[in-house]
């Protein structure tokens, strides 16, 4: 849980830096950063997607995933959460909930949390979440600028998620072939130049919803392995 714990204080670190300067920085300069944010996020993601050849998987792992969280409408738990903590800690700030859903998606979603947080439990090597830490500290610093304090609470859902998945790592060790990790990290890449995208353009994509599809693969394998030995 090392890795995790450090890329929680860092977000946190950085939440409150870009807070304290926040109305120190005019707003055009702002939403250039985001931009400037968004377009390497976008390429963050590419390298990660491009990672993988497996197209088909991704693709059905993409149209499958997005279906099952539209059906659970996990982009709408996110945002109703967001108001929850809004009404109750940020009554004046209306951009909490753009803060903590936008911040939370970009800590959560990718190659870097999953394979991350599988090292740490599966080896005890905490260098990657090490690396992602430094890199949402300073993304933390400009979205906090823009957005405000819901930024801040978004270490919840990532002590939450790269948590268990460390703690849940041990367990699922024998299904951890390269190939299953090649295809979660490719499409969480993707997911990631989705959230860049929503960062540079108006119109939202509804990336909480399409985040199933990250574990798609892993499940797909235990059918098929389940199926070659006859189970």
């Amino acid at each position: 849980m090392l890795g995790t714990i450090v890329n929680c204080l860092t977000i946190i670190a950085g939440s409150l830096v870009g807070i304290l300067f926040r109305n120190g920085i005019p707003e055009k300069y702002n939403q250039t950063i985001m931009q400037a944010i968004g377009l390497a996020v976008i390429l963050v993601g590419m390298k990660s997607a491009l990672g993988c050849n497996d197209l088909l998987i991704i693709i059905i792992s993409l149209a499958t995933g997005s279906l099952i969280g539209e059906w659970i409408g996990i982009e709408n738990y996110l945002e109703g959460l967001g108001k929850y903590l809004e009404t109750k800690f940020s009554k004046t700030s209306s951009s909490f909930s753009a803060g903590f859903v936008t911040a939370s998606l970009m800590y959560c979603v990718g190659s870097m949390a999953i394979v991350g947080s599988l090292e740490s439990g599966l080896t005890g090597n905490h260098a990657t979440l090490f690396a992602k830490a430094t890199l949402d500290g300073i993304v933390s610093i400009i979205l906090s600028s823009s957005l405000g304090i819901g930024v801040l609470f978004s270490v919840v859902p990532v002590l939450l998620y790269q948590g268990s998945i460390t703690l849940m790592a041990g367990l699922i060790k024998p299904l951890l072939i390269p190939a299953v990790i090649s295809q979660m990290s490719a499409i969480g890449g993707l997911l990631i130049v989705a959230i860049g995208l929503n960062m540079i353009r108006e119109k939202k994509l509804r990336v909480g919803n399409m985040l199933p599809a990250i574990f798609i693969p892993l499940i797909y394998f235990l059918i098929k392995s389940g199926l070659t030995t006859g189970i």
